[in-house]
């Protein structure tokens, strides 16, 4: 368990999640879930109305919950992405012409939000948490092998390369930060003042964790150089091909995404 925050999603507990369930989503096969994926980002993307948005995410919450993964843990990391949808789509809430809710005097003006701003910030907060849970969701249940697999297979090199490194480096860093904290405190030190106060440990820890993991990074290449790694990381494991079921049913959620893109959302058939 991650000592940081509980507000960023530890890649240990994702990982345990991965490899010891037993929920349905575990049984499925990796490249269904990539594939079904890639129809989700498109089917939020194309949603007109925080209606058809909402029902996206709900059978997306419904789905992960199914699975046995932990929804309490999921409404804290939602922090980080809503945080950025705040950052991102507030503004452009502020600026949506409409019946105004309440309004905000300013120098150069009057600063209003509309029903139609809160509508638009709802939804792009909902596009925003449909994609990171269904993707946290393919991460807890999908084990690392298979991801291994999936990622050699499908992105090019050196990218898949980069991927694979980045994943497992992720832990490393996770060991380095909490060992600095711990540190800190054994020595009466708190990180959870203003940032004002305390941004000279800030500082340093970000420093220094710099450099370690910059160690670590270049003893593990030589490391890797040693045992014959030649630049392409190898990949263990299989992944079979979907089972027809999961195929038909890819199948059938893609045309259904289609069809609506081409009659609802862009009117190409009426």
């Amino acid at each position: 368990m991650s000592e940081l925050t509980s507000h960023v999603p530890d890649p240990r507990l994702l990982t345990t999640y991965a490899e010891h369930g037993d929920g349905y989503a575990h049984r499925l096969n990796p490249w269904t879930k990539v594939m079904v994926l890639l129809i989700l980002v498109v089917a939020v993307t194309i949603a007109e109305g925080l209606a058809i948005v909402t029902g996206i995410y709900a059978v997306t919450m419904v789905a992960y919950a199914a699975a046995g993964l932990p929804v309490r843990r999921l409404v804290a990391w939602y922090t980080l992405p809503v945080t950025f949808v705040i950052l991102i789509a507030g503004p452009i809430a502020f600026g949506i012409p409409g019946e105004p809710i309440f309004s905000i005097g300013h120098p150069f003006g009057e600063l209003s939000l509309t029903w139609a701003g809160v509508d638009t910030f709802l939804t792009l907060l909902g596009r925003g948490l449909t994609v990171v849970t269904y993707s946290l969701a393919v991460w807890m249940t999908t084990s690392y092998a298979d991801t291994v697999h999936v990622l050699g297979r499908s992105l090019p090199s050196p990218i898949d390369q980069v991927a694979l490194f980045a994943y497992r480096f992720t832990f490393l860093i996770l060991a380095v930060i909490e060992d600095l904290l711990k540190a800190t405190r054994s020595r009466g030190g708190s990180i959870h003042k203003r940032f004002r106060e305390n941004r000279t440990l800030y500082g340093r820890i970000f420093g220094h964790t710099f450099i370690r993991a910059l160690e670590r990074s270049e003893t593990l290449f030589k490391a890797m150089e040693a045992r014959g790694y030649n630049g392409d990381l190898a990949v263990y494991g299989d992944v079979d091909r979907p089972p027809i079921v999961e195929i038909l049913g890819v199948a059938v959620l893609g045309i259904a995404v289609l069809w609506y893109a081409v009659t609802v959302r862009y009117g190409v058939i009426a």
